[in-house]
């Protein structure tokens, strides 16, 4: 698997967040006990990096994904009860709106922590790196 090791590394910063608060904050308590966290897994990362979307050359409006870690991997946080199509359907868009190959989809809401791979397989089928 791409990135696996990085992406092992961040789902083990996520349990350990969750395992510690336990379900039903926001979003961003989260979002700021990963800031915390992800430094203590040696990841590298930028939260609510701001990013253009573009649409035939233009820009359309820009994105705030919760973090890039690494320069490689997009991590997108939800803390609802449960993941829906439409989250992964989210991320997915995201991975290609800003030309990312590999994203985590990473839910705080549940009792147990759920996180999704995604993949953007427009890039994954160009450009396979390892």
């Amino acid at each position: 698997m791409q990135h696996e090791d990085l992406t092992r590394r961040i789902i083990a910063a996520a349990m350990k967040v969750h395992s510690t608060l336990g379900n039903g904050f926001q979003e961003v308590i989260y979002q700021r006990a990963l800031e915390i966290e992800f430094p203590y897994h040696n990841l590298a990362f930028e939260r609510e990096k701001e990013m253009s979307i573009h649409y035939r050359g233009q820009e359309i409006g820009t994105r705030r994904v919760d973090f890039f870690v690494e320069n490689l991997i997009m991590v997108e946080l939800k803390a609802v009860i449960q993941l829906e199509d439409a989250h992964l359907a989210q991320a997915m868009n995201y991975l290609e709106a800003y030309k990312m190959e590999i994203g985590l989809l990473i839910n705080f809401g549940a009792k147990s922590l759920q996180f999704k791979r995604v993949h953007n397989n427009k890039l994954l089928n160009h450009d396979e790196k390892s």
